[in-house]
Parts: C-alpha cells; sequence; structure tokens
C-alpha cells in the first residue's frame, strides 16, 4: 500500500513540475506587425517598396534572434490608398489580428484616419510615405508616428535650391486636390513667400486627372519659370508629357515633392522628366557603408533598387525594435514613451524621433534627374530642415 502512495506521489510531483515547466519551455509568441499598404491599383508600385523593405527589415531580425528573443510576424492587407479601405483594414488588424504595432499606410487623408484607429484601440502605428504636414501637425495623434521627411522638410530644401540657382523665378504650384495636394503647396507656397521667391499662383486638379491642356492656360498667361507640383504616379506622367505636347515643358524648370517623380513613374516619362528638381530623406546613392548594404541586400532580395519608401519602410522596423527593446515590452505606452526621442540607425544614418510631434528629425538630399536618374546635388542637415513643432495635442 505504501509503495503504490509513494508512487503516485512520485508521478504527481513530476507533472506538477512538468507542467510548472511547460510555459517557461514554451516558445515565445511572436511580436506581429500589421503592413497596411497599397498592393493593388495605381499606387500598388509603391506599396511593394513598402513590402519589400519591411520583410528584409524582419528577415534580418528574426535570423539574428528576433525582438528580446521573440520573432516578428508580418501581416499584409491591402489599404489601396483609400482612407475608407485603409480605416476598415486597419480596424481588423488591430481587433482581430491582434497586431502590436502597425505601418505601410500610404496616403495621408488614411493616414490620419489611421491614426484615430490605433488611439481607440489604444495600438501603436507609423507612415513611411504620407507628406501631408498636418499628419504631425494640427491633425497629429499621440499614437502614429512618421519616419520619413514630410511635405514641409521637402519644401524647405527645394526652397533653399531655388534661391541659390532661380531666385527671381515666377514659381506656379500645382497639387492634386486632396488632403496631401493642398498641404503640401500650402506649405511650400508659405515657405517660398517667407524665403521672398515670387508665387504668381496656385492649381489643383482634381486626383487623376486625365487632361490637364484646361490649366494650360492660366499657365501661359503666369509665365512661370518654375512649375512645383505634388502630383502623383500617373498623373504625373501626364502632366508632363502634356506640358511637353503642348510647347510648354521647354520654357521651365519642372520641381516639387518626392512623390511626384519616382523610380516607379520615371521611366514613362521619358525626356519629360529630365531637370526635374526634388528633396527627398534618401538615395540609394547615399556614400556610407550602411546603405551600401542595404541596397546589396535588397537588390539581392528583390533584384530591384530600393528608393525612399523602401529605406523608410525598412528603418521603421528597427525603429520599433529599437523601442520595444528600450521599453521592455510591447505595452503601448511603455513603447510610445520609449519612441519619443529615440534615435536610430538607418541606411540613410541616424535619424531622431522628435518627442514634440512624432515627427523624425533626418538630413535631407536635393535631387535632380540627369540622364533619366536622380543624382544628388545637395544635402541639408536635418536641423535646418525640420521647422518647428505644431502639435498641439499632447
Amino acid at each position: 500500500m505504501n509503495k503504490v502512495v509513494c508512487q503516485f506521489a512520485t508521478s504527481l510531483t513530476a507533472a506538477l513540475v512538468a507542467a510548472a515547466c511547460a510555459p517557461a519551455l514554451a516558445a515565445e509568441p511572436p511580436i506581429k506587425i500589421g503592413v497596411l499598404t497599397p498592393l493593388s491599383g495605381a499606387y500598388a508600385p509603391i506599396g511593394q517598396q513598402v513590402k519589400w523593405g519591411t520583410e528584409l527589415a524582419v528577415e534580418e531580425i528574426n535570423a539574428s534572434g528576433g525582438i528580446a528573443g521573440r520573432q516578428i510576424q508580418l501581416i499584409f492587407e491591402d489599404g489601396e490608398a483609400d482612407p475608407a479601405v485603409m480605416t476598415r483594414k486597419a480596424e481588423k488588424l488591430f481587433q482581430s489580428d491582434k497586431v502590436d504595432f502597425l505601418t505601410g499606410v500610404v496616403n495621408s487623408g488614411g493616414t490620419i484616419a489611421v491614426g484615430q484607429v490605433a488611439e481607440r484601440n489604444k495600438r501603436l502605428a507609423s507612415t513611411t510615405v504620407s507628406l501631408s504636414d498636418a499628419i504631425t501637425g494640427s491633425r497629429c495623434s499621440p499614437n502614429l508616428f512618421r519616419v520619413n521627411a514630410p511635405g514641409g522638410m521637402q519644401a524647405t530644401g527645394l526652397v533653399q535650391w531655388i534661391k541659390n540657382h532661380q531666385a527671381d523665378a515666377r514659381i506656379m504650384a500645382v497639387g492634386p486636390d486632396y488632403e496631401m495636394g493642398r498641404n503640401t503647396v500650402a506649405g511650400f507656397v508659405s515657405t517660398a513667400k517667407a524665403a521672398g521667391l515670387n508665387i504668381v499662383g496656385e492649381l489643383f486638379p482634381p486626383l487623376g486627372e486625365k487632361d490637364f491642356t484646361s490649366y494650360f492656360g492660366q499657365i501661359r498667361q503666369s509665365r512661370p519659370g518654375i512649375i512645383y507640383t505634388s502630383t502623383a504616379g500617373n498623373d504625373t506622367v501626364r502632366f508632363f508629357s502634356q506640358l511637353e505636347e503642348y510647347g510648354l515643358r521647354s520654357r521651365m524648370t519642372l520641381a516639387g515633392a518626392s512623390v511626384a517623380v519616382t523610380a516607379q513613374n520615371i521611366q514613362a516619362m521619358g525626356n519629360t522628366a529630365e531637370g526635374f528638381v526634388t528633396v527627398a530623406g534618401y538615395s540609394p546613392d547615399l556614400d556610407s557603408p550602411e546603405n551600401k548594404k542595404f541596397t546589396n541586400d535588397f537588390h539581392k532580395k528583390t533584384n530591384a533598387t530600393p528608393d525612399l519608401y523602401g529605406a523608410d519602410s525598412y528603418g521603421v522596423v528597427y525603429f520599433y525594435k529599437t523601442a520595444v527593446e528600450k521599453a521592455g515590452s510591447t505595452d503601448t505606452d511603455a513603447v510610445r514613451t520609449a519612441m519619443r526621442g529615440l534615435t536610430w540607425d538607418t541606411p540613410q544614418g541616424k535619424k531622431e524621433m522628435r518627442a514634440g510631434d512624432h515627427q523624425a528629425i533626418m538630413d535631407v538630399y536635393v535631387l535632380q534627374v540627369k540622364d533619366g536618374r536622380f543624382t544628388i546635388v545637395d544635402k541639408i542637415k536635418g536641423a535646418d530642415a525640420a521647422g518647428a513643432d505644431t502639435c498641439e495635442r499632447f
């Protein structure tokens, strides 16, 4: 009898020990990052760079042990660059998929909406693409961060270049008639006027405009030497080609936001993009060991060259990793606190997340299209390009 009791006790003890040890031996659950980006439609090429950039960063981080010993799981959703779709799918990623962090959003109005969704769900989000200054200004959210250079930083660099090269030029500003277009034009015009440049008009064709010729009368009448544009994708292709067709292209310098002429549409423009000037936070030609490694690894994985969307999307994963490791947790409040004032390494060099408005501060580069590709013609320090913190919500 005693022998049976002893055997039972021994078995029970072993079972209890095994049960107690099981959680410690089990693998930690993955950290989930949602990537809500356009995977179809006109902005799919931007979404592809976002996808490639995040995937490369996650592959590297997982291979080196993950974040604090936990692997990262990416969950993709097609945002279609449509605010209504983005809002619905952001809710799905936060509520059903239980993502810890969301990134990839494209379209400034949609980004603002996603920031509100993140607040409701007590989760964090970031954009690596959207340009509207309102995202980290008048419409800022405590749960939304931006790691890319917004329209205001780009405008500061572009105005500086114009003052150095065509200070007396008459300037017409053109932007698509929605959040990003109106905000970028307003930011550029305000910066240009403050610098003493001559703005002679503003035009706002609808997003997706097929025929820009109805605006050419106003352009001819204003006689601009420079046209600033924040049109994007095929809108820019059509705008530039129609200026060429009607004999206006050769009379002016074309300049604008980084979204206007990109790796995705430059080939379709041919010679009409030649001489175009923009400002961006990244170029694959940056001469640093970090960028050379990144561009080589990116090309090896994708057989493509990274652009600013791929580079910033790669960097945002390291931003989140650095913040989680600093916080020692994936808890939203702890990570948000860690993100504010954080510095981290990217292919572009070090970036710093400004605590007051959740805008990353970084060096930016003046780029000009020469022989069909962008060439770095100047560099502007991040502190000089950043502008004021105008967020008043937190």
